[in-house]
């Protein structure tokens, strides 16, 4: 199950020595609630690999300030701390699948 990501735990996560992919989206928000079941099933698929978690960018301003998230849904995808990685919009979950592999690698 994907965890919930808020502003004041998101840093925690970065922090780890895990590979870290964030799922920024709103209950508003048609795209999101298509790309939701997705991010589920990767973060059941790569429980104990990755973490994986969502954020309501309604209730959480800081993070998608820092990160200049202007469009959702957008993933982001951290390795050590770093940016490695985003898609911005809906995808395939092959393709999100794709990126979190090459975190692994």
């Amino acid at each position: 199950m994907a965890l919930v990501i808020t502003d004041s735990n998101f840093d925690e996560f970065l922090q780890s020595n895990k590979p870290f992919v964030v799922d920024f989206w709103a209950e508003w928000c048609g795209p999101c609630k298509m790309i939701g079941p997705i991010v589920e099933d990767l973060a059941h698929e790569y429980e104990g690999k990755v973490t994986i978690g969502k954020m309501d960018v309604d209730d959480n301003s800081e993070i998608t300030s820092r990160y200049g998230i202007r469009n959702i849904p957008t993933i982001l995808f951290f390795n050590n701390g770093q940016l490695f990685d985003k898609q911005v919009g809906a995808a395939q979950k092959s393709a999100l699948a794709q990126k979190i592999e090459a975190l692994l690698s």
